[in-house]
């Protein structure tokens, strides 16, 4: 029997777990740049990119709808540089992430190579789970002695 891991599919979707149906449009398997998304609790999640050698003022972060766009363009170097390894990238990227209805961004922030950005649920009251109240008919006495008639 094959297991199969469809976490991959689902990993840009945020806020989304239990709405596993949905499908995730193309993004031609973007892997740069590296990032992590964390979820501590039901509310809130982070969003971490390892951004080496970018600075602030290349990156930039729109919300449009329920679009979370990221991207960065870097200046680019007066001198070419010739590796012998190249493992670190410094390139252009866009990266975008589709948010559950009701997500909101909380706050960006942006130290030693990684952006990152701070993710909130915010369910409005009438939408939040409540509990109703459980009656008997001890409490509607107009019901107690309530008898089908059958003739």
């Amino acid at each position: 029997m094959r297991n199969y891991n469809f976490s991959p599919l689902f990993r840009q979707w945020i806020g989304f777990e239990k709405l596993a149906s949905n499908i995730q449009e193309d993004h031609q398997g973007i892997h740069y740049p590296p990032y992590n998304i964390e979820k501590s609790d039901d509310n809130h999640y982070r969003i971490t990119l390892s951004l080496a050698g970018f600075t602030q003022k290349e990156l930039s972060i729109e919300l449009e709808g329920f679009r979370l766009t990221i991207k960065g363009k870097p200046v680019l170097r007066e001198k070419e540089t010739h590796y012998l390894h190249q493992g670190l990238f410094y390139k252009e990227f866009s990266l975008s992430f589709t948010l559950a209805e009701h997500m909101t961004v909380e706050q960006a922030n942006f130290n030693y190579g990684l952006l990152n950005i701070d993710l909130k649920r915010n369910i409005p009251e009438s939408m939040q789970p409540r509990r109703v109240a459980i009656s008997t008919t001890e409490n509607h006495p107009a019901l107690q002695n309530h008898t089908l008639n059958t003739e």
